[in-house]
């Protein structure tokens, strides 16, 4: 099969799951071909079935902004013509499906008729998508699209909620790879940050008002209180400057909070890490925490959107109402106790092998293929 993404080349959760759901269809030797202003961050090795091809956009005066989604439908008319495409799968509706749909209307004046899977990922939806001002293109593309994709059951239900979709939404969750994200021997990493055997929680984030990040240094606040502990925070984003203020404030030193900035290779991180802290305000499914739990880091989270279809409360750690920071404190000290951590860090793995890619990639190729038998037989 040759197969077009389109998706955005950063470190979110959209852009992670592209680029790991083309490298795992390259590897199984289908053609893929990403489609973006810049190379994804994860497309980081060769293989001779992975194709890269940027989306330049002219700069003029008279634009105030860049015609993004303009060059970005030329690009894809260009590439599903000269590569032969048989389907395109866009990640995040804005602006991606709304482009895939001008180049489809732009195709079939060729003769071309290609089917557009669009796949919906979260903010797309619940943020971004409920703005009055992009809400009927929304709903335009994805029903026009010829197969729609979710990441979890609870964004499949805001999307019915917020728009007038009439299109069947198939869910298929996020996946994780094992080889990839699973507990290093990285100890001599462990005993720098911690030397006193101190238990070691983390949380990854872009440090958006989302993500709670306050909430994440007080629940390390409260954890500290009762055990020696460290935090590790990994991630960048606008709400830094006032996690740093916040940490000041409650007198945690330095070498109490590490702030690492952005990191490739998070694993290694995660392999030292005994808990991992999630109290977002929404997440459409929790990719972050599904790649702690497959380095067997139990997670303490928020019951907010997909969060519960991934982390089970009680099992892979717990589930609190968004904002209960004593609730999470108290989960955290539970998880933490030498006499559970194991139990919690062996159930964590067991979980995130049930979403091994190995299982969801043939979930994306049949849905691939219905769509491809779709537009041939003229439905």
């Amino acid at each position: 099969m040759n197969i077009g993404i389109v998706c955005y080349p950063t470190f979110g959760g959209s852009g992670v799951v592209a680029t790991e759901l083309g490298k795992a269809l390259a590897q199984k030797g289908h053609r893929v071909h990403f489609i973006t202003y810049s190379q994804p961050v994860r497309l980081n090795f060769v293989n001779e079935n992975l194709f890269y091809h940027e989306v330049f956009v002219p700069s003029y005066p008279l634009f105030q902004f860049p015609p993004y989604e303009l060059a970005l439908a030329s690009k894809m008319v260009d590439i599903v013509q000269n590569e032969k495409l048989d389907v395109l799968h866009v990640h995040y509706a804005i602006p991606h499906a709304s482009a895939a749909y001008m180049a489809k209307q732009i195709l079939r004046t060729k003769g071309i008729n290609i089917p557009v899977i669009t796949t919906l990922h979260g903010t797309d939806i619940t943020l971004v998508g409920k703005d009055a001002s992009f809400e009927p293109v929304v709903t335009f593309s994805i029903n026009q699209s010829d197969a729609v994709t979710s990441v979890s059951a609870d964004l499949k239900r805001e999307t019915y909620e917020y728009f007038a979709v009439e299109k069947d939404i198939e869910v298929i969750p996020n996946f994780i790879n094992l080889e990839r994200f699973k507990k290093q021997p990285k100890e001599h990493f462990r005993a720098a940050i911690a030397p006193e055997g101190e238990k070691l929680l983390i949380h990854t984030s872009n440090f958006r008002s989302v993500k709670r990040v306050d909430d994440v240094v007080r629940i390390f606040d409260g954890v500290r209180q009762q055990m020696p502990a460290k935090l590790l925070l990994v991630g960048d984003g606008p709400d830094r400057p006032r996690i740093e203020k916040l940490c000041r404030e409650l007198g945690l030193l330095s070498n109490d909070v590490r702030f690492l900035g952005k990191l490739e290779a998070v694993e290694e991180v995660l392999s030292v890490s005994d808990l991992f802290l999630m109290p977002s305000e929404k997440e459409s499914f929790g990719l972050a925490a599904l790649e702690a739990m497959s380095c067997e880091v139990p997670v303490i989270s928020t019951d907010a959107g997909g969060i519960p279809e991934l982390n089970v409360d009680g099992v892979t750690g717990f589930v609190s109402r968004v904002g209960d920071v004593d609730d999470m404190v108290k989960n955290s000290l539970t998880v933490l106790a030498d006499e559970n951590l194991a139990r919690f860090k062996a159930a964590s793995r067991a979980r995130a092998e049930e979403f091994a890619v190995e299982k969801i990639l043939p979930l994306y190729e049949a849905c691939y293929q219905r769509a491809i038998d779709a537009v041939m037989a003229g439905v």
